[in-house]
């Protein structure tokens, strides 16, 4: 038992978990702030419905991120915590002045894309692992967001 954490899970599995987890908590902060500028931003005949969607996606993104971080944090592990390293890691990008409602629903798809990639290889390092509590969270996260795609592509058109 050595070469366990405190929750029982191998020492080196759990890192290896830890950093695609930190990946995906950078990937997240990204989305997280393209959410709020599509939330301000957003004008247009669609601004009613886009602002409240959006205001409902970032809030989402909010809690995701904390329970990422928290997950990190029970592998025994820290989360990365400043923009400078979230920057530096993240595959999603900083969309910046985005008015138009088809293109902040298009950068969405495309975060999903990501995220759904990342999450989809966490499942599967830490059912290696036999870390059912990582694999939860993220099984929770791809059902919710393939659900948010089919929505989000279907409200397209």
């Amino acid at each position: 038992m050595k070469n366990t954490n405190n929750i029982g899970l191998d020492v080196k599995a759990s890192q290896a978990t830890a950093t695609e987890l930190n990946d995906l908590l950078s990937n997240y902060q990204l989305l997280y702030m393209n959410l709020r500028g599509f939330h301000w931003n957003i004008k247009g005949k669609k601004f009613f419905e886009l602002h409240l969607k959006f205001e409902e996606l970032y809030n989402d993104a909010l809690i995701k991120v904390d329970e990422i971080a928290e997950r990190v944090l029970t592998l025994s592990t820290t989360p990365l915590h400043t923009y400078n390293q979230y920057l530096k890691i993240s595959e999603i990008k900083s969309a910046e002045n985005v008015t138009d409602g088809e293109i902040a629903i298009n950068s969405i798809l495309e975060s999903l894309k990501i995220l759904l990639h990342k999450e989809r290889t966490i499942l599967s390092i830490a059912a290696d692992a036999n870390d059912e509590g990582t694999v939860a969270l993220m099984s929770d996260y791809i059902v919710q967001q393939e659900k948010l795609v089919w929505m989000l592509s279907a409200y397209q058109n």
